[in-house]
């Protein structure tokens, strides 16, 4: 009987999972479960072949335990005469104590369900996979791989706000997050970029949920996200950066309580509140409405500030990389922003940049600009096959 390391990384309303084979990683299934929550929609594939899901429509109104109690029973069917010999997590929060890959048990699983309001959006979701197997597998290893590990590199003052001292002692610091894709592109810049990946390299993860990355020589040394992963750049639903005071301003003269406030920030801005329509990038340069072309002005124009900061970091800038479902697929969204970043040496090749890339910039610019497909369950496969040999 073959041996695979099963992945899961679930989000807010979804669950992406990968069953990888433990010697050679290769990947031997994918699937994925969108809408969780509301009329749930489950692919899977084996290989080329697309799999029906039994059982798949009692789930439609099920939760995150629901779907993972039923991949769990399915998977036997999906691949016969395989057994899953450890299971891989994506954790959004990792905190000051996990730099780590970190095999869990019930005191890990304590520490990092105290990280949640932290990551209220996300943390609680990535945890409930891992009680859902905990309860139906329970002596199955489990290993939580952290999106903040990456940027502990990061100097102190990139980590540091100007707040009273004690709040940094009691871990109100930039942690930063993305750092499983940062920590594939990292890996994979070397054979795509050559000498230039041991440079100034920026690399902005551009999905419903975005930042970038500075890096130099493959290491973290800034990131837009702080403390929460709500700061830096404007996303699909999240504001990024933004004034402190507004927020007192809206509680104090408007009167938004605590949780009016919250469900502002991390689910009626960004995109779709700009725009008023969706938060989509696709729909946005469908639509024919000023709002919806404003809004994406807004995002080029802020990603462009960013990676101006970020360049500054770096003392300068030697590579762009654009990566994640927008960053890898909106030639349009890289063609905006690359647009802002003629100072930096950035000139983008319009045929490069329609075709995909790799390379996305004319040659002989001081930068280049490039696209690289990002890859967070391998990154995962692979510390859990480090965890259990």
């Amino acid at each position: 009987m073959s041996e695979t390391v099963l992945v899961l990384n679930a989000g807010s309303s979804s669950l992406k999972f990968a069953a990888y084979d433990i010697e050679d990683l290769s990947v031997r299934l994918r699937g994925s479960v969108s809408r969780i929550g509301d009329g749930a929609s489950i692919e899977v594939t084996r290989g080329d072949d697309a799999i029906e899901p039994s059982g798949a429509s009692s789930l439609a109104d099920g939760d995150h335990a629901d779907h993972m109690r039923w991949l769990l029973n399915s998977i036997g069917d999906w691949l016969p005469e395989t057994r899953v010999a450890a299971l891989g997590h994506r954790v959004v929060h990792g905190g000051q104590a996990f730099s780590e890959p970190v095999r869990v048990d019930a005191a890990i699983l304590e520490k990092l369900d105290a990280l949640s309001p932290l990551a209220p959006s996300h943390q609680p979701h990535n945890l409930a996979p891992i009680r859902a197997v905990a309860d139906i597998w329970p002596d199955a290893p489990q290993i939580a791989c952290f999106d903040t590990s990456f940027h502990r590199t990061q100097p102190r003052l990139a980590e540091l706000f100007a707040l009273p001292r004690r709040f940094a002692n009691q871990g109100v610091l930039r942690y930063g997050f993305h750092g499983l894709s940062y920590d594939y592109i990292a890996g994979r810049t070397p054979s795509v970029l050559g000498d230039v990946a041991s440079g100034r390299v920026v690399v902005a993860h551009l999905g419903h949920g975005a930042s970038m990355c500075a890096m130099k020589g493959g290491r973290s040394v800034a990131t837009t996200m702080g403390f929460t992963a709500l700061d830096g750049l404007m996303m699909g639903k999240r504001c990024g950066a933004l004034d402190p005071g507004v927020v007192l301003h809206l509680m104090e003269e408007d009167g938004l309580s605590l949780t009016d406030v919250r469900t502002l920030l991390y689910k009626e801005s960004g995109l779709c509140g700009v725009s008023g329509e969706s938060d989509d990038v696709r729909s946005l340069l469908d639509s024919e409405t000023p709002e919806a072309a404003e809004a994406l002005d807004l995002f080029a124009y802020r990603a462009a500030r960013e990676i101006g900061s970020l360049a500054a970091a770096l003392d300068g800038l030697d590579a762009l990389i654009f990566t994640a479902g927008i960053g890898e697929n909106s030639a349009d969204m890289r063609r905006r922003i690359c647009a802002h970043c003629g100072w930096l040496g950035v000139h983008i090749d319009d045929d490069a940049n329609d075709s995909g890339g790799p390379m996305i910039s004319k040659a002989g610019g001081a930068a280049s600009a490039w696209v690289i497909p990002t890859d967070e369950e391998i990154v995962i496969a692979r510390a859990v096959k480090k965890a259990i040999d």
